[in-house]
């Protein structure tokens, strides 16, 4: 296994996320708790010392069960992550009773690692309410020793994320965000790594299979890899090319079968990082996987004065290009949330007056449609 240096501790290169774990009758709620402690014994046994959690993982369960599969090891043997629910804004305001739940949950007396978790456009405003105090009572239980390093993950946009970080950035140890060779342009995981490195806060990685999806390819693309990396599999591309961002300490993978476990561990037995060329052909592949399902818009904001609704028509685009490119997730519908309802999608009249003046001719009534339909 590979290790990473995060001030004083040696931290696995690759980190057990428990958002996916196996489950019974194909019941997320469900986890099958016999196969997913051999998995925990294999990943201990193999050198992962990082296991992270959260509140909602599960239908609630996650914490629960990774509380009782690792109550079976040293306490010291391994390190150990959860998160404040910031995503429900029902949360806000309940900091340390939460905490004090999830301490019982996961049956310890401090977290390792915890994060406020996934800061975006729906709960920024509440996280910075002073009002609740979220982080404030964070740095408290740090303070108490509850805590030993605090962090935060986000899915936001770099405008929300740099309003966390200006206010809150001094004390952040890390941030995990989503990061993969699609996402390193798509959703500007460039320049939040860069944002960060400016701030010397070390990156965790989330998502670096973006789901799955990158853990399989068409075969055109599988047979150019091949040409140059004959024995990596799909998923360990993926890997590499996270590898290759010197500023990423751990990287989580939520793995849902003792074989994908084998598998990804058997990729960190060995820093193999891409070279530019590889990168460049890494990169490019996504470029043209993206081009294929998203529409073009460049953001030159020309429909914006010409829409009777006043809607922010690249944002909705950009919004409705992630969720085509997922296939639905969490990310769009929650970022939309913290819109007004005449200013989402369905605000559209399909006037089509924005659609004159564009200049990559997006056939901008038709996505707003669909963007709705997809909603529900």
């Amino acid at each position: 296994m590979i290790y990473k240096r995060f001030k004083d501790l040696e931290l696995s290169a690759l980190g057990m996320g428990a958002m996916r774990l196996p489950v019974l009758e194909g019941k997320d709620d469900k986890i099958d708790e016999k196969t997913s402690a051999e998995m925990t014994a294999y990943a201990m046994e193999h050198g992962v010392n990082y296991y992270d959690t959260a509140w909602g993982y599960h239908g609630g369960n996650s914490e629960t069960v990774m509380g009782k599969i690792l109550s079976e090891y040293d306490r010291g043997s391994y390190f150990l992550a959860t998160k404040f629910p910031g995503y429900d804004l029902s949360n806000m305001g309940k900091t340390e009773e939460i905490f004090a739940k999830q301490q019982e949950k996961l049956r310890t007396d401090y977290f390792d690692f915890y994060l406020v978790h996934n800061v975006c456009e729906l709960n920024i405003d509440a996280y910075l309410d002073a009002g609740y105090g979220t982080v404030e009572s964070l740095l408290r239980l740090k303070e108490q020793g509850k805590i030993r390093h605090l962090g935060f993950s986000t899915h936001g946009s770099l405008e929300t994320m740099k309003r966390f970080l200006d206010r809150y950035g001094q004390h952040m140890e890390f941030c995990q965000i989503q990061l993969n060779y699609i996402d390193w342009g798509f959703q500007n995981g460039a320049e939040k790594v860069d944002m960060l490195t400016k701030l010397d806060i070390p990156v965790w990685v989330m998502e670096p299979l973006r789901g799955g999806k990158l853990a399989s390819l068409p075969e055109k693309e599988m047979r150019k890899l091949k040409e140059l990396r004959p024995g990596e599999t799909a998923a360990g591309w993926a890997f590499r090319f996270i590898q290759s961002v010197p500023q990423v300490t751990v990287t989580l993978s939520g793995m849902s079968t003792p074989e994908q476990m084998k598998q990804n561990i058997a990729t960190f037995e060995e820093n193999r990082p891409l070279n530019e060329a590889e990168r460049k052909i890494l990169t490019d592949m996504a470029e043209d996987m993206v081009k294929r399902i998203a529409l073009p818009c460049t953001a030159c904001r020309y429909c914006t004065s010409h829409c009777p609704q006043q809607l922010d028509i690249p944002m909705l685009l950009e919004l409705y290009n992630e969720h085509c490119f997922t296939g639905g997730g969490f990310i769009a519908p929650m970022a939309l949330q913290a819109v007004p309802e005449d200013k989402r999608p369905q605000a559209c009249l399909g006037c089509r007056s924005c659609e004159a003046v564009c200049p990559q001719q997006i056939k901008i009534s038709e996505a707003m449609a669909d963007f709705s339909q997809k909603l529900g």
